[in-house]
């Protein structure tokens, strides 16, 4: 009543310094006398049943005069001075917080007689919500400036951390009110950022956001492992489920935007929103520490939810603090959350590419571990979910719905993708780590860095690729050949060879053929073995068509054959059967010239094989064919090396019958039977000589002019190995070495009796065979 009768520049002087000290006294009076008398509160005791109803009745009415204070206030003007109502916001939020305190206790406070003054209970909450709503209002109103007092900037700070007390108390009690507290909160935080921004209790109020995010998200949980256990889908549940996401989404839209205004003040928070991913993380399928709920359910918390809380680490990622915590080597994580950590590493990565260099390299080479070092060692320690194994959903193609894959395989793309934009100033952190990774005691932690290495191989220059592979043959050769470290390193190598370049290939068996040529037969065993089988993979990659058409295959083609000689009597059967369908098919292709050669001094040392009995079907009749076509080809420095080489092969080879079916013509035969002899032959005339030269130097001609195209081209980079698709000539050589071991299969029954297992093999085998004929329908 006397409110209207005072301006609002007297209103703290003359009326609410004097009456909100009596107006509190009243309260704590009023409040204090309910607390004593409910302890004894009966249904029987009806006098003090009256006593404590007529209390609360009071309560209600103070908090109705203390909002209709506070609605004339907001009338008066569009703007009010803080000056104005200076202790009235903290004496209306101390009765507040304690009115709400007192309907949370309410149980324990009237000892299961909720029933004889739940109504007034209901109306002092009511009551108290609607003051709070009014008094925000007002404080909306307050306006504060570059020119305000402390004193006004310490009352502005008290009302906030007053009102974050209060979102403790109504956590669990009303949706709606927790979430327009702390949308209070927020927004007076940032509306008087610049003035308020050094005072606040930042620690506490991001403490307090992470922990009703989470409280949040665990009811989401609850919920829908309800829903899933009871089987109903519809209803309260559903509905009371749908409110509770939109809520935790409310809290990560809140933890995005204050983050964003105040990030400079969490250095000493970073493990609180650390510890807000793994907790929600380790909460959340695939963790095998998740609750069991339905798809539906999960899909709505991913897209409402968690699709919100993702720009929070977007603005954490050039924090300094926030990486060092994430990246410590002392982090000491429980198992439910090494999972967790792997995750927020991957989302970390996806995120990083999009960053400026500076962020980049913040992560990739800080003080503390590297991206790729910390992704590898939480890797590791998802032994568990690794051999389940849990899956995750990616998408594999554009346009493509999302589909589950392994845990390794979302690592392994996700790494990869990450790899792909990493600055070149960033590769020795990555090499390194790729390095220690492949090293690792976990097998399958190294096959992972192999994976990624090979990626990066692939995917980086032919130089990269050249350097990586020579560095690792270097490691190998330094290291103890009993340690399973070389091991790895072996299988990578293998895996890495493939990937290089047509010219440092060449140079690579360039430098075997000359380190065998250099052993001779001082080359141990194991080498030997090691080296053959490498050897013997690159057979399947080869193509006739791709060889006739690529000079640099080509001169792969002629290192593989030379350094086969250095291992031809360890070639077996399918080796030498992919060997000779590979020369057959490209000699109709017609090959160059040393090719040609290449192939004779291969075909020369076949004199020192006896061909296993499964293999000589196919290979003899090649061998005898390849022979005779050499042996008639009209290039004379062909001709005469095809004399020399078919002379060394049957004057060692064992399979003498092969020899008079590689002589199919008679000419042949005289020019054989002449230079067995040394018998001269026929002198060339001017005129021919003549016409040669001229034929040859058209050819000398295109080859140095090819060269000096070359020469010119030599400062750009070489390209990398293309990726074809299988010819029908690894078909058919594929076929044939099946072909080749049932007959093998064949001869040894006729010998013998066969073991006690071929009959559980052949029958396997025949399933696979009847799955790949399926297949190809």
């Amino acid at each position: 009543m006397f409110l209207p009768h005072i301006s609002l520049a007297d209103l703290e002087q003359t009326f609410f310094s004097k009456v909100l000290p009596k107006t509190l006294q009243l309260f704590d009076n009023l409040m204090y006398e309910l607390s004593s008398q409910a302890k004894g509160l009966t249904s029987q005791n009806t006098e003090l049943c009256s006593t404590v109803r007529n209390l609360l009745q009071t309560v209600v009415q103070l908090l109705e005069t203390l909002t209709s204070c506070v609605r004339y206030v907001c009338t008066l003007q569009e703007c009010v001075p803080l000056e104005s109502v200076r202790t009235f916001p903290s004496s209306v939020l101390y009765m507040i917080k304690n009115t709400f305190t007192h309907c949370k206790d309410s149980e324990s406070v009237y000892c299961g007689h909720l029933h004889l003054i739940s109504d007034l209970l209901q109306a002092m909450f009511k009551e108290t919500y609607s003051l709070q709503k009014q008094l925000m209002e007002l404080l909306d109103m307050i306006s504060m400036d570059s020119a305000s007092s402390e004193d006004n900037i310490a009352d502005m700070v008290s009302v906030i951390h007053t009102v974050l007390e209060i979102c403790s108390v109504v956590s669990n009690m009303d949706h709606a009110l927790h979430a327009n507290t702390w949308k209070f909160i927020i927004k007076q935080s940032l509306k008087h950022h610049s003035l308020l921004q050094c005072h606040l209790k930042h620690s506490d109020i991001l403490s307090g956001l992470c922990k009703d995010t989470l409280l949040s998200f665990h009811s989401c949980l609850q919920l829908a492992e309800q829903m899933k256990m009871s089987e109903i889908q519809e209803g309260t549940d559903l509905k009371l489920f749908q409110k509770t996401v939109k809520l935790c989404r409310f809290f990560a839209n809140s933890l995005v935007h204050y983050t964003k205004e105040f990030l400079s003040f969490f250095s000493d928070s970073c493990s609180q929103l650390h510890q807000l991913f793994l907790q929600i993380y380790s909460k959340f399928p695939p963790s095998l520490y998740a609750p069991v709920i339905l798809e539906v359910h999960r899909d709505e918390i991913s897209r409402v939810f968690l699709v919100a809380l993702d720009p929070l680490i977007n603005q954490l990622l050039p924090f300094s603090p926030f990486m060092e915590q994430v990246l410590s080597e002392k982090l000491g994580l429980p198992p439910e959350q090494q999972l967790p950590q792997c995750l927020l590493l991957i989302a970390i990565m996806d995120k990083l590419s999009s960053q400026p260099e500076e962020v980049q390299s913040l992560w990739n080479t800080g003080r503390s571990l590297s991206l790729f070092s910390a992704l590898f060692l939480s890797f590791q320690q998802c032994s568990g979910e690794l051999s389940l194994p849990v899956c995750l959903p990616e998408v594999i193609g554009t346009g493509q719905p999302a589909v589950p894959i392994t845990l390794y395989h979302y690592v392994c793309v996700h790494l990869c993708s990450f790899i792909a934009s990493t600055l070149p100033s960033h590769f020795p952190q990555l090499e390194r780590a790729l390095l220690d990774a492949v090293l690792s005691s976990s097998m399958i932690t190294s096959l992972l860095a192999m994976d990624s290495w090979c990626f990066l191989a692939r995917y980086g220059t032919a130089e990269l690729c050249a350097h990586h592979v020579f560095v690792l043959a270097h490691l190998i050769k330094s290291w103890p050949s009993e340690r399973y470290e070389v091991s790895a390193l072996g299988v990578l190598l293998r895996r890495m060879l493939f990937l290089m370049a047509p010219d440092h290939q060449n140079i690579a068996f360039s430098v075997i053929l000359t380190a065998c040529n250099s052993a001779g037969d001082t080359l141990e065993g194991e080498l030997q073995a090691s080296i053959s089988g490498v050897l013997g993979q690159f057979w399947t990659c080869l193509q006739a068509k791709q060889v006739s058409d690529d000079p640099c295959l080509q001169q792969t083609l002629c290192l593989l054959l030379h350094l086969l000689e250095f291992f031809i009597q360890m070639l077996g059967a399918q080796l030498i059967t992919q060997v000779f369908a590979l020369q057959s098919s490209l000699f109709q292709l017609d090959p160059p010239d040393h090719v040609r050669l290449a192939m004779l001094d291969f075909l020369s040392s076949m004199g020192k094989v006896f061909i296993p009995q499964e293999a000589q079907r196919q290979v003899v009749p090649q061998l005898s064919c390849l022979f005779a076509s050499l042996l008639a080809d009209q290039t004379w420095l062909i001709h005469q090396h095809a004399l020399e080489a078919f002379t060394h092969f049957a004057e060692e080879t064992s399979h003498e019958d092969v020899v008079p079916q590689c002589l199919n013509s008679e000419e042949t035969k005289n020019k054989v039977v002449s230079f067995l002899a040394k018998m001269r032959q026929v002198e060339e005339t001017t005129e021919a000589r003549t016409e040669r030269m001229k034929r040859e130097r058209i050819i000398y001609s295109a080859h140095f002019l090819k060269k000096t195209e070359e020469q010119d081209s030599a400062g750009e980079p070489l390209a990398k190995r293309a990726c074809h698709p299988p010819s029908e000539e690894q078909y058919k050589s594929a076929v044939g070495t099946m072909e080749g071991a049932v007959e093998a299969v064949k001869l040894l029954l006729q010998k013998g009796s066969p073991p006690a297992w071929l009959a559980v093999k052949l029958e396997a085998l025949h399933t696979a065979i009847a799955t790949l004929r399926n297949s190809v329908r």
